[in-house]
C-alpha cells in the first residue's frame, strides 16, 4: 500500500467509474426513444404499442430493484456490478436483432431487468468508499452523468442512426457496456482497504467519515422495511420524481418532432436540453446538501433541496403546456428537469442515512417505486393524448405528483434509521 497522498484520491477515480457508467446507462435507455420512428416504421408498429416497448424497460428495472439491492449487499458490488452492465449490455445489443413486438417487448424488459442494479450498486459503493460529508456532490455527480449522457446520446444517437441502422446503434452500445464491465472488475474492490493504490492517509480520512458498516450484520426483515412510514414516504417522492424525468427519456423527443415539425437531428437538439439542466440541477443539489450538511443539519440538508427541486418541477412542467414556440417549451422543460433532478441527491444521501448497512436494498426498494412512476409515464402519455385529444391533462398529472411530494418529504425524517433486523 502506498504512504503517500495521491494527487486524484483513489475514492474519486471510483466516482469517475461510475459517472462513464451513469453515462452509459442513459445512452442505451434512451436510444429506444431516438429510434422509435424507424423501429416502428420497421416492425409496424402503433403509438400505444410504442408505449409498451418504452414502458416495459422501466416495469423490468423497477421490479428488481430490491432484489439487486440486496445482491449488491450480500455478494459485494465488484461481482454483481460487473454482472448486471454485462447482462443488460447484451439484451442493448439484442434489441438490434428482434423482428415482431413480442421480441422486443420481450427483450426491453429482460434489458431493464439488467439494468435494475446499476443505481443501488452504485450507491453501496458509495457507501463503502465515500465519506459522509462528500456523499451529498458524489451521488449529484454520478446521476449528472446519465444527464450528460442522454444529452449527448441524443444528437449523436440520431447521427449513429442515420450512419449505421437502427439494429447496428444497438450492437455498438452493447458492445460498450461489455468493456466498462470488464474494466470494472479488473480494477474496484469492495473494501478501499483491499486496494492496493490508497495512501494510508486516505484509508484513514475514509474510515473516520463513514457510517458503521457491520460486516456481520443480522439479515434484513423486508416485513419491517415495508411497514416503515419513512419507506413508503421515500418511496412515494421518487415516484413523482421520476414520473417527470421519465417523459423526457421517452416521448419528449417524438412529442417535440411531432408537435413543432421538426427533423430528426433539430428533434434531437432541442430535447438534448433538459439532460443539460438536469445535470446542472444534480450538480447544485448535491452541493447545497454537502453545504447545509456541514453546518450539522443532516435533515434540512436533505429536505430544502428536494423541497425547491419538486417546486420548480410543478411550475416548469405546467408552464411549458402554454408555450407556442419549440423555444419557449423546452426553456420550461428545462426548469422542470432542473427542479426535479434536484431531488435525486438527498433522496440518494437520505437511502444511505436511513439504510446505512442496508443502503443497497433500501436504496433499490426506493428506485422500485420511482421507476414504477416511469412506467406509467411511458403508457400514460400516449394513453392519456388518445383519451382526451391533448397533452395537456398529462402535463396536469405530472404537476401535481410534484406538488404532492413537498409534504412528503417534510415528514420524512432522514435523521432515523431504520429498524430493518429481525
Amino acid at each position: 500500500m502506498s504512504k503517500t497522498v495521491s494527487f486524484f484520491p483513489v475514492r474519486y477515480r471510483m466516482v469517475f467509474g461510475t459517472f462513464i457508467l451513469s453515462m452509459i446507462v442513459l445512452f442505451d435507455r434512451i436510444l429506444i426513444s431516438v429510434a422509435k420512428d424507424p423501429v416502428a416504421q420497421d416492425l409496424s408498429l402503433t403509438d400505444k404499442e410504442m408505449g409498451w416497448v418504452l414502458s416495459i424497460f422501466a416495469l423490468g428495472y423497477a421490479l428488481f430493484q430490491t432484489p439487486s439491492g440486496y445482491l449488491a449487499d450480500k455478494h459485494g458490488v465488484r461481482k454483481v456490478l460487473t454482472g448486471v452492465v454485462a447482462i443488460w449490455s447484451i439484451f442493448t445489443a439484442l434489441t438490434g436483432a428482434v423482428y415482431n413486438f413480442v421480441a422486443l417487448v420481450t427483450v426491453r424488459f429482460l434489458f431493464g431487468v439488467g439494468e435494475a442494479g446499476a443505481f443501488p450498486s452504485m450507491a453501496r459503493a458509495v457507501f463503502n468508499w465515500i465519506p459522509v460529508k462528500e456523499r451529498g456532490l458524489v451521488h449529484g455527480i454520478n446521476f449528472s452523468g446519465g444527464r450528460i449522457g442522454a444529452a449527448i446520446a441524443l444528437p449523436i444517437v440520431a447521427w449513429l442512426i442515420d450512419l449505421t441502422s437502427w439494429r447496428m446503434s444497438f450492437v455498438i452500445l452493447g458492445g460498450i457496456g461489455v468493456l466498462w464491465a470488464i474494466i470494472w472488475y479488473w480494477w474496484f474492490r469492495d473494501a478501499p482497504e483491499e486496494h492496493g493504490s490508497f495512501s494510508e492517509k486516505e484509508l484513514q480520512l475514509i474510515k473516520d467519515n463513514t457510517l458503521e458498516n457491520n460486516i456481520n450484520k443480522k439479515p434484513i426483515s423486508f416485513k419491517k422495511m415495508f411497514g416503515s412510514r419513512t419507506m413508503w414516504l421515500i418511496m412515494g417522492q421518487y415516484f413523482s420524481s421520476n414520473f417527470t424525468f421519465f417523459f423526457c427519456l421517452t416521448w419528449l423527443f417524438p412529442h417535440l418532432r411531432a408537435k413543432y415539425n421538426l427533423d430528426i437531428v433539430e428533434a434531437g437538439f432541442y430535447s438534448s436540453a433538459p439532460f443539460i439542466f438536469g445535470a446542472l440541477g444534480n450538480w447544485f443539489s448535491g452541493w447545497l446538501v454537502d453545504y447545509i450538511y456541514r453546518g450539522n443539519k443532516l435533515s434540512l440538508s436533505r429536505k430544502v433541496p428536494a423541497i425547491i427541486g419538486f417546486f420548480l418541477a410543478a411550475v416548469g412542467v405546467v408552464a411549458s403546456i402554454y408555450m407556442e414556440n419549440v423555444t419557449g417549451a423546452i426553456i420550461f422543460i428545462s426548469l422542470a428537469v432542473f427542479g426535479a433532478d434536484m431531488t435525486l441527491s438527498p433522496s440518494w444521501s437520505t437511502c444511505l442515512d436511513i439504510g446505512k448497512e442496508y443502503s443497497g436494498v433500501v436504496s433499490g426498494t426506493m428506485n422500485m417505486a420511482g421507476n414504477l412512476g416511469s412506467f406509467f409515464t411511458a403508457l400514460a402519455f400516449p394513453y392519456m393524448v388518445a383519451y382526451t385529444g391533448s397533452n395537456t391533462p398529462f402535463f396536469f398529472l405530472a404537476a401535481l405528483l410534484n406538488l404532492m411530494a413537498i409534504p412528503m418529504w417534510l415528514a420524512i425524517k432522514p435523521n432515523k434509521p431504520l429498524q430493518l433486523t429481525k
